[in-house]
């Protein structure tokens, strides 16, 4: 067999079966190597098709892994947002666009989310990561705070999934049902602290 003809083998039309190998590919790449270690390069090689389907399909790897876990929102879609504007609120936009957010994919997708997340140690991990490194870590990058930087993404991490918890899969009132404005208002502060704030009490070794 000639290499050019052992090249082309396994090789997969542009077509919706192109996807969900890219899709079946993706989830064991990303479950034996982490979101960071995991290419697109990989991904498309275990699937057979051509690297240029990834964006073609999913916008690239951020797209891919919010389509493999199942993730009813593209963080790409909202970061922009809590991005846009002063370093000094940007602790409150990032909770009124995480809200706005999950709010939009109607709360639930956030429970079916960490439900299955919950029952497989591989997804638990990737969603951790793809959280640290991609969601918080891009944020705390843009607001160029670069002390305990992991520190710091891991903290916001917690604070947003835990409200998200209370709000969507538990239903905890007045969380349930508070306007996204007032939750901004009161949760922002905190998130600001973790982003910019002094994290010197907080033992070396955590972040």
């Amino acid at each position: 067999m000639s290499s050019g003809t052992a090249k082309r083998r396994g090789r997969r039309p542009g077509g919706q079966d192109t996807r969900e190998a890219l899709l079946g590919a993706a989830r064991e790449v990303f479950a034996e190597h982490g979101y960071d270690a995991a290419t697109v390069r990989a991904i498309a090689a275990r699937a057979g098709v051509d690297a240029a389907m990834v964006n073609h399909w999913f916008g690239g790897k951020d797209g891919l892994f919010t389509a493999a876990v199942q993730l009813p929102v593209n963080p790409a879609e909202f970061l922009p947002r809590a991005l846009d504007g002063s370093r000094e609120e940007v602790g409150a936009r990032l909770v009124r666009a995480f809200l706005e957010a999950w709010d939009s994919a109607g709360g639930g997708g956030l429970a079916a989310t960490l439900r299955s997340v919950a029952s497989h140690d591989s997804a638990t991990r990737m969603l951790r990561e793809f959280v640290s490194a991609v969601v918080l870590g891009r944020v705390v990058e843009a607001v160029g705070v670069v002390d305990r930087a992991h520190l710091r993404a891991s903290l916001c991490g917690s604070q947003l999934i835990g409200l998200g918890v209370m709000r969507y899969v538990v239903g905890l009132e007045p969380l349930a049902s508070a306007d996204r404005d007032a939750l901004s208002a009161v949760v922002g502060p905190t998130i600001q602290h973790y982003l910019t704030g002094d994290l010197a009490e907080f033992p070396q070794h955590g972040g």
